[in-house]
């Protein structure tokens, strides 16, 4: 499922997104995922986890849910082997207010910085083949806890965090992040289900 333009680091990904940002007061889905690319599956976990993660966006009451069907979806279609991604029109024609979105990115210019001078390919193989299929079950799992991460104050945003931490590894085929994305995904699970007991 790789791209002919196929992104290999985080800033690559918040460019993409604020190029498609400047041009509208509204911001559709679609219209990112059609810059961010539809072939791949890592770039859709990262754009996901970005959203739920950064301030201001990810706070939006629904917003964390709607990027946790866009990783289900996604994943179920990965997992099916299917070469290029289809979603629904009720989640492409969703939009972001413009403002909201590039100060969302501009909060994570910097982090993404320093996240791709860390990342390399590394443990490939927890982002390939069957590893990645096991990466992209517990992006599933992540994703099907975002609702109840809602309830908990601030879960979401771990969420978000694991989900991006999955989205980078994919594409910058580092398995070490990989095994700190499921580690982070533990961790947030046990603190919501400790919450909601």
């Amino acid at each position: 499922m790789a791209d002919n333009n196929e992104l290999s680091n985080l800033e690559q990904l918040i460019d993409r997104i604020d190029r498609v940002a400047e041009a509208d007061e509204r911001v559709s889905v679609g219209r990112i995922l059609e810059a961010i690319g539809l072939r791949s599956f890592g770039p859709i976990v990262l754009f996901a986890g970005l959203i739920t993660l950064a301030p201001l966006i990810g706070d939006i009451p629904g917003v964390p849910t709607l990027f946790a069907l866009l990783v289900i979806l996604t994943a179920g279609q990965l997992l099916f082997r299917r070469q290029h991604i289809w979603l629904p029109g009720w989640i492409t024609c969703r939009t972001m207010p413009q403002d909201k979105l590039r100060k969302g990115l501009k909060w994570m210019r910097g982090p993404a910085r320093k996240i791709d001078r860390l990342t390399r390919p590394r443990l490939t193989a927890l982002v390939e083949g069957p590893g990645l299929l096991v990466t992209s079950a517990a992006c599933v799992v992540v994703a099907l806890a975002m609702p109840a991460m809602e309830i908990v104050p601030f879960s979401a945003n771990g969420g978000g965090a694991a989900l991006t931490a999955f989205g980078v590894a994919m594409i910058s085929r580092d398995g070490a992040l990989a095994l700190f994305a499921l580690v982070t995904t533990a961790a947030t699970l046990g603190i919501v289900l400790t919450n909601l007991m």
